[in-house]
């Protein structure tokens, strides 16, 4: 069993030990549980990963952060209430050496890590060592190592599944079993949900701004994946849906899906909901329309492949979704070996003697 420690360290002058040694002692060296770690202390400004998680963008931080969580956990970090575990190597990431990356690589993809899981957490990793450069705490050579640990190569369907007709329904008959302000709300968010396949921090960072009225209105997403804009038209049944709430909401700014309290208050500040906050109403109207499992990103899936479904070609699918390459986009396309046949039937060679069925 691999020794774990508390991440409740005292940090002193260093002495003639190196950053590895006190870097064993958090992830379960031979040392003992109060040992004192011989490490200077990290200027919080000059911090690596304070550094490279101030660069990114909030949701580009959370992610990174889940992915520093995971491996802080995979390497054997205990958790201790109140710190956590990518908190208690926040010191210490910058000292692991190209070595630990490669087998915390390997390690992953033989616990059947997708590779867009492996390659988002050397990301984390290499991002962290590109701040430690430039403070100056590894040298260049081990940050060139560090940079150069392969990716994964490969896919896997993307998240979720798609949702059936009978499932939407049944989410829309919950809201609508719902007298109260929320369930008008509920029964908006989830039509723009289905129809928009926004990203759930995309559908919580509308505002009232970001919704034009119109043949066909118009939904302006404003700061999506890569702070990229884009704009979705919506179609009927969406535009009726957000008519109905914004009749109660009322024009004051804010956002567009705002709070309500369990009084059944309109929040007058007209604060958004959390993506947590959608991920735990999607589940409460999935609980009631008998639905098993629904994710948040169910909606998306099944809006992206509705579009492929339809006919409409990859490069709309793909503006519509907010993808950077439309190999992202071809990953929803769910249509199978039934359409290759039907686009291969649609073809015409001019073969002599039509009247050859080609059988021998």
């Amino acid at each position: 069993m691999e020794k774990t420690i508390t991440p409740s360290v005292v940090v002193v002058e260093r002495d003639n030990s190196d950053d590895a040694a006190a870097l064993n002692m958090i992830i379960g060296g031979n040392v003992a549980h109060d040992a004192v770690l011989p490490i200077e202390p990290v200027v919080p400004a000059r911090n690596p990963m304070d550094a490279y998680l101030t660069s990114l963008s909030p949701n580009g931080a959370r992610a990174i952060r889940e992915r520093l969580r995971a491996v802080a956990r995979l390497i054997g970090v205990a958790e201790v209430p109140g710190i956590a575990p990518e908190d208690a190597m926040r010191d210490h990431w910058h000292t692991l050496p190209f070595e630990r990356v490669e087998q915390i690589r390997q390690t992953m993809l033989t616990r059947g890590a997708a590779p867009s899981t492996v390659n988002l957490t050397l990301a984390a990793l290499k991002g962290i060592a590109r701040y430690a450069r430039k403070f100056g705490l590894v040298s260049l050579e081990e940050a060139q190592n560090i940079r150069e640990v392969a990716g994964v190569k490969g896919e896997r369907p993307p998240a979720g599944r798609a949702l059936a007709s009978g499932e939407l329904a049944a989410l829309a008959a919950a809201c609508v079993a719902d007298d109260g302000p929320a369930g008008v709300r509920d029964l908006a968010l989830i039509a723009v949900w289905r129809v928009a396949g926004l990203r759930r921090a995309e559908l919580a960072s509308l505002t009232l701004g970001d919704y034009r009225p119109g043949t066909p209105p118009i939904l302006a997403i404003r700061r999506g994946k890569g702070n990229k804009g884009r704009e979705i038209p919506l179609n009927a049944d969406a535009s009726v849906a957000v008519g109905r709430w914004l009749r109660l909401r009322g024009r004051r700014d804010g956002a567009l899906f705002c709070r309500i309290d369990k009084w059944d208050n309109i929040d007058p500040q007209r604060r958004a909901l959390s993506p947590h906050a959608l991920y735990k109403i999607l589940l409460k109207r999935a609980e009631q329309a008998g639905i098993d499992h629904a994710s948040p990103h169910d909606f998306r899936r099944t809006a992206i492949g509705d579009i492929l479904d339809a006919g409409h070609d990859l490069a709309t699918a793909q503006q519509l979704a907010g993808h950077a390459s439309p190999v992202t986009t071809a990953r929803y396309d769910r249509r199978g070996g039934h359409a290759r046949a039907r686009a291969t039937a649609d073809l015409r060679f001019p073969l002599p003697g039509a009247d050859d069925t080609g059988e021998q």
